[in-house]
């Protein structure tokens, strides 16, 4: 069996915008993606660690656990062997209380890629690839989160062409969410269920034609 391991925030989490409940496993993108694999005769297991709130590299004032850097090479030793980990955050990193930019969010996914290449693994496993996944830009906040996210619309500018360029730099495999998906309609910052579908299966295709689960 092959193992992905999607390390992610609520986006993935499949939080449904407007609420604190969550998608199904076959509604989240993460899920779509292991149905359609299998479906495909794929002998696949997708593993979710997806945090709300998680940041790429900086602290929560409010709540402790969403750096992370905290624990991820302990995350890959885990769930080992992996074929394959995705890294899909930045979100947060443009709340309100951080004064961060696109280049903030590209240093952060550079600390957690060398962070996974730096993890002991077991003696004869292989390191894992790695895909970097930018998520859609922000939209207009709205609702609960508006105060939390207030300005985050501005700061994401320019993070898909930061994470292109560092996985160029890398060697990573590179998506960019906003090229099949936008953020919730309904929150300005999740995906809708819609959006999980059309990403989930996006990805799928993507995966299967860079033959990166191997």
């Amino acid at each position: 069996m092959k193992n992905i391991l999607i390390y992610s925030d609520s986006i993935s989490w499949g939080i449904i915008p407007m609420t604190r409940n969550r998608f199904s496993f076959n509604q989240r993108w993460p899920g779509i993606l292991e149905l359609n694999l299998r479906s495909a005769g794929g002998n696949v297991r997708v593993i979710e660690d997806c945090l709300n709130g998680r940041r790429t590299i900086y602290e929560d004032s409010v709540r402790p656990g969403r750096n992370a850097l905290i624990g991820l090479s302990q995350r890959i030793e885990v769930n080992s062997p992996l074929s394959l980990v995705i890294l899909m955050l930045g979100t947060n990193d443009f709340q309100a209380n951080h004064e961060h930019t696109a280049i903030d969010a590209k240093n952060g996914i550079r600390a957690l890629i060398n962070e996974i290449r730096n993890t002991n693994l077991e003696p004869g496993m292989e390191m894992p690839a790695i895909m970097v996944v930018a998520p859609p830009p922000i939209l207009e906040p709205k609702g609960d989160i508006a105060t939390k996210f207030k300005g985050a619309e501005k700061k994401c500018v320019g993070l898909s062409n930061a994470y292109q360029d560092l996985c160029e730099e890398l060697q990573c495999y590179f998506f960019d969410a906003a090229s099949v998906a936008t953020s919730s309609k309904v929150d300005g910052v999740h995906f809708d269920i819609d959006q999980h579908m059309a990403f989930g299966n996006a990805i799928t295709e993507f995966i299967s034609k860079t033959n990166c689960v191997k």
